[in-house]
């Protein structure tokens, strides 16, 4: 980790700004993600980890305007990977993450229903359960599993390490680059630096995750 008087200090002084503008608009996200876990079906649940899978290298809202057109023609749980890939708009990769929504669905039915809430209760702590993630759902590494188990009110003390936050991350100087790739091992110590760098000026990872992404896109999305 960098020494923290090689911080861009400028750049500190904006996230301070920001966060202190959103932080309740942080909170209540946050809190809705909370509400997720206690109060929704596991079937949209599946269908934040659905859209997680669709994310790399494409554009949030897109993946998520996919999601909502699958359940709307009510073909993102039983529909064939023709009628899943149909509704994939705007997304990079369709074809190959057609394929992996059609096959984790099978990981997580039992007797005809998703019972992905079952096994995600089975780990102690969203460590464990990323792990899992990212060993079994075809599609899933350790940034897509963060998204998903954050979306989901799970994963409070992970971090999503996506272009925008490792962006954000050289530029403040807390590492040197963007890795041009990124193994299991060197995604646990990047999240490690970061959650060393939240703590030195006092926003916690899953607040500052939000605010790094709000800085490139205005607004605090899933």
């Amino acid at each position: 980790m960098a020494d923290s008087n090689s911080y861009n200090k400028e750049i500190v002084k904006d996230v301070l700004e920001i966060y202190s503008s959103i932080k309740s608009g942080i909170e209540a996200r946050l809190n809705e993600f909370s509400k997720m876990w206690e109060n929704e079906t596991d079937e949209n649940l599946f269908s934040e980890l659905a859209f997680c899978l669709l994310t790399p290298q494409s554009k949030a809202k897109m993946c998520w305007g996919s999601i909502c057109t699958l359940k709307e023609k009510d073909v993102l749980i039983d529909g064939s990977e023709e009628e899943v890939l149909s509704c994939l708009y705007g997304v990079r990769f369709k074809y190959k993450k057609a394929k992996y929504i059609v096959e984790v669905r099978e990981l997580f039915r039992a007797n005809g229903k998703i019972t992905l809430r079952k096994e995600i209760e089975k780990y102690q702590s969203p460590f464990e359960v990323r792990e899992w993630l990212v060993e079994n759902v075809k599609g899933m590494g350790h940034k897509e599993a963060s998204h998903f188990l954050r979306n989901i009110g799970k994963g409070r003390d992970l971090a999503i390490l996506d272009r925008h936050i490792l962006k954000n991350l050289v530029l403040i100087g807390v590492i040197e680059k963007i890795p041009d790739s990124i193994t299991p091992s060197r995604y646990i110590e990047l999240e490690q630096t970061m959650r060393e760098f939240s703590k030195e000026i006092g926003i916690p990872l899953d607040h500052l995750d939000i605010v790094l992404w709000y800085k490139e896109t205005k607004e605090i999305f899933k």
